[in-house]
């Protein structure tokens, strides 16, 4: 009779037992998520740094006299093209040190013209008189010579008056040597000295008349640059000085971002290679390219200093903010790409994916990353082609939970729903809590 009892019992426990086992793998919850194929692709190396905007040109308008400011002609934040005029400097003084030298000009080249077209022929003229009159003399007394001389052969004529003719005619012969020696000098060396210096004066002169040209020139101040007016710390009426800068003037059509980095990044990077700057305001990447990769460390801070150069329209982007650099410092093909989101953070702090295979139970696999992009990274091991990872609902995954795939735009519908449930129980809340305040109101 304990037998027949016995059955029936064993048989209910085991159905009871089967049956809570049911219950708890139905009860196993299922976790909503997202795929993706890890595929092969394209990935680019990216170099970032932190940098600062400077012009692409830039000059200081220094004046080069002392003087005081007449007038502005422009104002900080003016556009200017080269050889605009800026300012102009008191120039009074100058313009009559101008005029004076004007008349010392004209008047070095009356006596320039007096010496060459007078003064000198008039000296040659009568240097070529006294030639003459002298061989005219010398002539004479060389007859009376001749004629004293065949006198006293015959005896008519006394030593004396020989003697006497002699010396006149030596004295002519030495009055000839001069006068021609006079006449050859002037020809040679002075008639040429003469007219030299006369154009000497014509030239100092007209040195001095354009250096008090230059000065006044030097009071009109002209922009060096095209660009606009960043800085203009003087006023009308105050003294402007040699060495100080009178206004400062940017080319800021483009803009150069100056960023250091450090050497074991920067050994890849080239003049012409691609480029983005990005502001601190997160406004928007601006395309530019490579123009300067120095060749030399900086021995204090061991980096290297890249210029990256971009068109800057609209003058959006302004010299001296910071900004981020990012150089395409090469392009890799061919490798394992996962999206960014895939790449979770591993129990022993490594680098892992979730990936979902036909058995729908997620499955951790730590992988080695390499090159990084804004949305994409290179897996260079531990995932292959073609593997199905997760991408959205895989935090706090654990390995072997049971997940389920989520249909393109359900998570958006999902969030609408929740959204909407939201708004329906604060809607619900605020009518019970004024159905609630007029039932108190009716009861005073």
């Amino acid at each position: 009779m304990q037998k027949i009892i016995w059955f029936p019992v064993a048989a209910l426990l085991i159905a009871a037992s089967g049956c809570s086992k049911k219950e708890e793998q139905e009860a196993e919850p299922v976790v909503p998520v997202e795929l993706t194929a890890v595929r092969q692709d394209s990935i680019r190396r990216i170099v970032s740094a932190d940098a600062v905007l400077y012009p692409h040109d830039q000059a200081s308008v220094m004046p080069k006299i002392a003087a005081p400011v007449r007038k502005f002609f422009v104002n900080r934040g003016d556009h200017v093209k080269q050889g605009q005029l800026l300012a102009e400097l008191e120039n009074r003084d100058l313009t009559a040190a101008v005029a004076a030298s004007k008349g010392q000009v004209e008047q070095a080249e009356a006596n320039y013209r007096s010496t060459s077209g007078a003064a000198i022929p008039e000296q040659v003229s009568k240097a070529e008189a006294d030639v003459q009159a002298a061989k005219q003399t010398l002539d004479a007394a060389q007859k009376l010579v001749d004629s004293r001389q065949q006198l006293f052969k015959e005896g008519a004529l006394a030593r004396k008056q020989v003697d006497e003719a002699l010396v006149s005619y030596a004295q002519a012969r030495s009055a000839f040597d001069t006068a021609q020696e006079h006449l050859r000098g002037l020809r040679a060396v002075a008639k040429d000295e003469q007219i030299k210096g006369a154009a000497a004066q014509v030239d100092a002169a007209r040195g001095q008349y354009q250096a008090a040209q230059t000065q006044v020139v030097y009071s009109e101040i002209r922009s060096p640059i095209t660009g606009v007016i960043t800085d203009r710390p003087l006023y009308a009426g105050e003294m402007a000085n040699p060495g100080s800068p009178l206004l400062t003037v940017m080319d800021v059509s483009r803009v150069v971002a100056r960023a250091n980095i450090p050497q074991n990044l920067a050994g890849s990077l080239k003049v012409g290679q691609p480029a983005t700057i990005t502001p601190a305001d997160g406004s928007g990447e601006v395309p530019g390219k490579v123009i300067v990769v120095s060749p030399a460390v900086d021995p204090n801070s061991t980096t290297l200093q890249v210029w990256v150069q971009a068109e800057n329209p609209g003058e959006r982007l302004k010299p001296g903010a910071a900004v981020r650099v990012a150089i395409v410092a090469a392009t890799l093909n061919n490798v394992v790409i996962v999206p960014t989101e895939a790449i979770l953070p591993s129990a022993d702090g490594s680098n892992a994916v979730m990936a979902v295979g036909a058995d729908s139970l997620a499955h951790e696999k730590k992988v080695a990353i390499g090159v990084r992009e804004s949305d994409k990274v290179q897996i260079l091991s531990g995932a292959a082609a073609g593997d199905q990872v997760v991408i959205s609902g895989g935090v706090g995954l654990q390995d072997g939970a049971k997940v389920r795939v989520r249909k393109p735009g359900e998570k958006e519908e999902e969030e609408k729903a929740d959204a909407k449930e939201a708004d329906d129980k604060k809607a619900d809340d605020k009518k019970d809590e004024k159905d609630e305040k007029e039932a108190r109101k009716g009861e005073k």
